[in-house]
């Protein structure tokens, strides 16, 4: 046995994998949910989980989560805003910095710092005015800081049978989603013509393989790693391959939306209170513009990251789309 792992955002699409990859290699996991009926429900059913319930914002909870645990894994992130306590700055910045405060009081109580695995997300960076990447940069900031042996994750673009984004992709290309008679992508600029932003999607499982790695590696301390698939291409060759593998996908076209119209868009409806509308906000539309990729090699040199192309990963699990 392994010890044991503290998994917060363990219900997520990412959380799910990171939960059975540790269960695979021998930890214990205890995980946060704000529901204990959704958690059992979604992830494996083991004497190795231990559910803890309640709100990562509550210091208690998080004392209680991290208790005698040996590593903990930071999944929660949100990519949108539904106003309440889900704002970027409550669950990137002041959640993260609340997880770090907790490990290390923890830590002194053990006398020894915890592991501390975080995803942020690729092209995180200084100086971005975008509130996603300045609440995931900030939130990183608290990680580098801490007294923690830490390690700071930045994936791109992970898909999966589960994720929100592939379930939409088929959604789209079967004609079940907005806007039904096309497939959109965001194009760079303000023209509609051209190509999509690149993009190298990553499979959740060797993101999941990753977190585990990382936690039995010393090498992996102190370190900032950015996942990417092996498979570059642009948005819209990426969903044509959707189009290409999904069972009962329509002959729909693919039509390029102008990113910064796009953001325009969203920035007014938000103004008048009509956001909510659209199904994406300007800082989702900024970011689409950009790309997301990476050569992974720290991640190569120090993990072993070896990740599926995509083609060849979507083509083996379509058919349970």
């Amino acid at each position: 046995m392994k010890g044991t792992a503290a998994v917060t955002g363990a219900t997520g699409f990412v959380g799910r994998a990171v939960v059975r990859e540790l269960l695979d290699r021998g930890w214990n996991v205890r995980a946060l949910a704000r529901s204990e009926d959704k958690a059992r429900r979604v992830l494996p059913g083991s004497e190795r989980i231990e559910f803890v319930p309640g709100d990562v914002l509550d210091d208690a909870v998080l004392d209680r989560l991290l208790d005698g645990a040996d590593a903990c894994v930071h999944l929660i992130g949100i990519i949108r805003e539904t106003g309440g306590s889900q704002t970027f700055e409550k669950m990137h910045h002041e959640a993260t910095a609340r997880v770090v405060r907790a490990g290390e009081r923890a830590g002194a109580d053990r006398g020894t710092p915890i592991r501390h695995a975080q995803m942020s997300a690729l092209g995180v960076r200084d100086g971005s005015t975008i509130p996603y990447q300045l609440t995931k940069r900030k939130g990183e900031k608290a990680v580098e800081a801490s007294g923690l042996r830490w390690t700071i994750f930045r994936p791109g673009l992970i898909h999966g049978v589960e994720g929100e984004f592939t379930q939409m992709a088929a959604d789209w290309v079967r004609g079940k989603a907005a806007p039904f008679v096309f497939i959109p992508y965001f194009t760079p600029g303000w023209l509609p013509l051209g190509p999509g932003a690149p993009v190298a999607p990553v499979r959740v499982e060797d993101v999941a393989s990753m977190f585990a790695t990382a936690l039995e590696r010393d090498g992996s301390i102190g370190r900032t790693y950015d996942l990417a698939g092996p498979e570059s291409l642009p948005f819209d060759a990426m969903l044509r391959v959707f189009k290409e593998k999904v069972p009962d996908a329509k002959r729909l076209p693919l039509i390029g939306v102008p990113g910064n119209i796009a953001a325009l868009q969203a920035k007014l409806f938000g103004m008048v209170g009509l956001g909510g509308l659209l199904p994406f906000d300007e800082g989702m539309a900024r970011m689409a513009m950009e790309e997301s990729v990476s050569e992974c090699a720290r991640a190569r040199a120090d993990l072993d990251f070896d990740p599926m192309p995509f083609t060849e990963s979507l083509t083996a699990y379509a058919a349970q789309l």
